[in-house]
C-alpha cells in the first residue's frame, strides 16, 4: 500500500506535465474562450472548451458505471448545495481571470513559458485562497456561503437527483450531454481548422479523466484512501506554495504534484518550440489589474469550490448541479469583465490614469 500511495504523486506529476505541455502548445484557455465570445462574438475557443467537457463527461461517467471509481465520493457530489458560493464565487472568479489574463491553470502554464506576471498572479491567488479557506476571510465564508446552503435529499449530480441507483438513466444523460457538446464543437469549421486547439481540448478532457482514475484507483486504500479528485488549480496552488515554504510540515500530494508538473510541462513545451520568453509587467496599471484579478480568483475559486478546470471540466464531468451554477457564474463574470476592460472603466475607478 505504501508503494501504491507513492505512485499517486508521481502520477500527478506526469498528468500535470502533460496538461501543462498541451495547454502551452495549443492555447487552450477558458478565459480566452469567454473573452472571445463576449468581446468579439467568436465562439471558436468556447467550442473547444465544450469538446473538453464532452470528453470528460464521457470518460468520468464510464469509469463510474464500470465501478472503477465512485463519483459520489467526490467534492462535487455533496448533499449540500452551496448555491450562493457557486454563483457569487464563480462570478468573482470570472472577473478575476479576465483581469489577470487567464485562470489559475493558464497562469501555471504561462509561468512555465517565462511569464513573470503569472508568478505574481499565482502568489497573490495562493494567499487569497488560503485566507478564504483558513484565514481572515474564513469566518465570513462560513457565515455567508455555508449558512445559505440548501440540503438536498440525495447527491447533487443530475442522475442521482432524478433517479438514484438507475445506471441506465445515468448512461443516457451522460451520452446526451457528451454528444450534444461534441456536436456543437465540431459543427464549427473554424475549430475543425485549428488542429492544435482541438488537440489541446481533447488532452484537457482526457487528462481530467485520467486524474479521476489515478486518484480513484491508485489512491484506493481500505484504511486511508486518497480523496477522489481530478484536475483543479485554486486550492492546490495555495497548497503548493505552503509545500514550497514548509515541505517538512506538509505532504507532496496529488494536487501539489499536478501544479508542479504543469509548470515543468509548459516549460519543456515552450523551450522545445522556441516559445520561451521572459515577460514582465508593462506599467503600474498592468500590475494593479493582475493583482486585483489574482485576489478575486483566489477568493472566488474557494467560494465556488473550483476553477475553470476544477468546476468547468472536472466538475461538469460528474454532472453536478453545483458545477453548472459555478460555470454560469464564471461565464457571466468573465463576460462582464471583458466589457469593462474594453471600456477602460476599471482604470478610471482606480484613478490610475
Amino acid at each position: 500500500m505504501e508503494f501504491q500511495a507513492a505512485l499517486l504523486p508521481l502520477a500527478g506529476l506526469a498528468i500535470g506535465a502533460a496538461f501543462g505541455a498541451a495547454t502551452e502548445r495549443s492555447g487552450f484557455c477558458t478565459m480566452g474562450a469567454v473573452s472571445d465570445w463576449a468581446g468579439l462574438g467568436d465562439a471558436t475557443r468556447l467550442r473547444a472548451w465544450a469538446l473538453a467537457a464532452a470528453i470528460a463527461i464521457a470518460g468520468a461517467q464510464a469509469l463510474h458505471l464500470a465501478g472503477a471509481i465512485d463519483l459520489s465520493r467526490s467534492l462535487y457530489a455533496g448533499k449540500r448545495l452551496l448555491w450562493l458560493g457557486h454563483l457569487a464565487g464563480g462570478a468573482l472568479f470570472g472577473v478575476g481571470m479576465t483581469y489577470a489574463g487567464g485562470c489559475a491553470s493558464r497562469a501555471l502554464a504561462r509561468l512555465g513559458a517565462g511569464n513573470l506576471k503569472s508568478l505574481v498572479v499565482l502568489l497573490v491567488l495562493a494567499v487569497a485562497a488560503m485566507a478564504t479557506m483558513r484565514g481572515l476571510l474564513a469566518p465570513l465564508r462560513i457565515a455567508v456561503v455555508d449558512a445559505s446552503a440548501v440540503a438536498l435529499p440525495r447527491a447533487q449530480s443530475m442522475p442521482d437527483l432524478l433517479a438514484p441507483g438507475a445506471p441506465a438513466l445515468r448512461a443516457a444523460i451522460a451520452c446526451i450531454a457528451a454528444i450534444a457538446l461534441a456536436a456543437w464543437a465540431f459543427s464549427d469549421a473554424r475549430l475543425r481548422a485549428r488542429a492544435a486547439l482541438m488537440a489541446g481540448a481533447c488532452a484537457a478532457g482526457a487528462l481530467a479523466v485520467v486524474a479521476w482514475a489515478a486518484t480513484g484507483i491508485l489512491g484506493h486504500d481500505d484504511f486511508e484512501p486518497a480523496p477522489l479528485a481530478s484536475l483543479t488549480f485554486v486550492a492546490p496552488t495555495a497548497e503548493t506554495m505552503l509545500y514550497a515554504m514548509f515541505s517538512t510540515g506538509s505532504s507532496f500530494t496529488f494536487p501539489v504534484a499536478t501544479c508542479i508538473g504543469m509548470v515543468a510541462g509548459a516549460a519543456a513545451s515552450a523551450l522545445a518550440g522556441g516559445r520561451f520568453r521572459w515577460e514582465g509587467f508593462a506599467d503600474r496599471a498592468d500590475l494593479a489589474r493582475h493583482v486585483l484579478g489574482a485576489a478575486a480568483m483566489g477568493v472566488g475559486g474557494v467560494l465556488a469550490l473550483g476553477c475553470t478546470i476544477g468546476q468547468g471540466v472536472a466538475g461538469i464531468s460528474t454532472l453536478s448541479l453545483g458545477s453548472l451554477l459555478t460555470l454560469a457564474g464564471i461565464f457571466a463574470g468573465g463576460a462582464l469583465a471583458t466589457r469593462a476592460l474594453a471600456e477602460g472603466s476599471w482604470r478610471e475607478a482606480l484613478r490610475l490614469r
